[in-house]
């Protein structure tokens, strides 16, 4: 090998995999789990345990991508749970726009219900959009916007909720009055720790929270999650 060439391989191999890692996202963003410590990440729509039961596209790695804002409120959030022996595990985080494009041509194939009883049970299919749980954009795409649950830090159990990540149903509602007491506390928990951090809550989901004053509130991103 060109001693040229062998150096210049020699200096890629000294660059930290996380460096190379951010180097391949956007100006503006940046891979959470390197800014919030000890986040657990179980990037849902990058496996097959999802609403749709497959991979989905854009999402070729299992990072959590948010904006750098976005990151540095959700640190400073795990900070102040991590007192509470708490923390935080993400579901998703940025979702580029042809994941959501993924959503609705799945959405249109109605014939497709082999998740049904696991993420939709009371739902017509054909009902989805009407309903609002399928739509042609998402505030995922902005890149300040994340869905999450929390975790026990002694062993990395989640805290019932009351009802699982992406359950299409009112009972996912925070203000859903049929789940137990304890799950209500935990939703209130976590809406509580979230708001203080500077996220807004979203009415109809539990885990879903957007920061306030979100950097890019008009641009919906397509990069994929590498």
């Amino acid at each position: 090998m060109h001693p040229f060439f062998s150096s210049a391989l020699a200096l890629l191999l000294l660059v930290p995999q996380s460096a190379r890692a951010q180097a391949s996202l956007p100006p503006g963003f940046v891979d959470a789990a390197a800014v919030v410590d000890g986040l657990v990440v179980d990037m849902r729509y990058f496996g097959s345990d999802n609403f749709v039961g497959e991979r989905i596209d854009g999402y070729e790695r299992p990072r959590c991508v948010l904006s750098a804002p976005a990151a540095n409120a959700l640190a400073a959030v795990q900070r102040g749970l991590a007192v509470r022996g708490l923390g935080l595990k993400v579901f998703d985080c940025y979702r580029p726009q042809r994941a959501v494009a993924n959503f609705v041509r799945w959405a249109q194939r109605i014939a497709d219900v082999k998740r049904k009883r696991e993420f939709y049970p009371d739902v017509d299919k054909r009902d989805l959009f009407k309903e609002g749980y399928i739509s042609q954009r998402s505030g995922h795409s902005r890149g300040s916007t994340v869905d999450l649950t929390l975790v026990r830090r002694s062993d990395g159990r989640e805290l019932d909720m009351g009802t699982p990540f992406d359950f299409f149903s009112p009972k996912s509602w925070p203000s859903d009055a049929s789940v137990s007491g304890e799950a209500h506390a935990n939703r209130a928990l976590l809406a509580a720790a979230m708001t203080h951090g500077g996220f807004r809550p979203y009415k109809k989901e539990w885990w879903h929270f957007t920061l306030a004053g979100e950097p890019f509130p008009d641009t919906y991103f397509d990069f994929p999650i590498r």
